[in-house]
């Protein structure tokens, strides 16, 4: 994905759609999904913004027409903060006993991180890092 040294300055956006635990009501599951986009934030990316969509879920207190489910973070060419989003983003699905899911969309390819056991999220996680952040090319 970042092979040349002109694709230094390529911005990818990473897409997290995040579905919180079924259980949570409206307002916790928005306190919880912008808690994340904060800690996303505070990486070093180029940005961590909820993706632009319909009006917020009912209950919600926002008033901008995003998506407050799915957040777009920007990368720039390096493959470790490819890998350091991947982290942060299995860390804080670790740190909660709820069932929230992720699924991470880059270019086209998605990996869902939620019911897989540890080694078997560990493993496609590898794979799907070593795809998008030009490891072993």
């Amino acid at each position: 994905m970042w092979e040349s040294a002109s694709a230094a300055e390529r911005v990818t956006d990473v897409r997290l759609d995040v579905t919180p635990d079924p259980e949570l009501d409206p307002e916790a599951a928005e306190r919880l999904l912008r808690r994340l986009r904060t800690e996303l934030a505070a990486l070093d990316v180029e940005s961590a913004r909820f993706a632009p969509g319909a009006a917020p879920p009912e209950g919600a207190k926002g008033s901008d027409a995003v998506t407050l489910g799915a957040i777009v973070v920007a990368l720039s060419a390096s493959g470790g903060v490819f890998t350091s989003l991947i982290g942060a983003v299995q860390d804080w699905l670790g740190r909660s006993s709820a069932r929230h899911r992720i699924s991470v969309t880059v270019d086209g390819d998605t990996i869902e991180l939620e019911s897989a056991t540890d080694a078997e999220r560990r493993a496609l996680v590898e794979a799907f890092v070593r795809r998008h952040s030009g490891e072993g090319r």
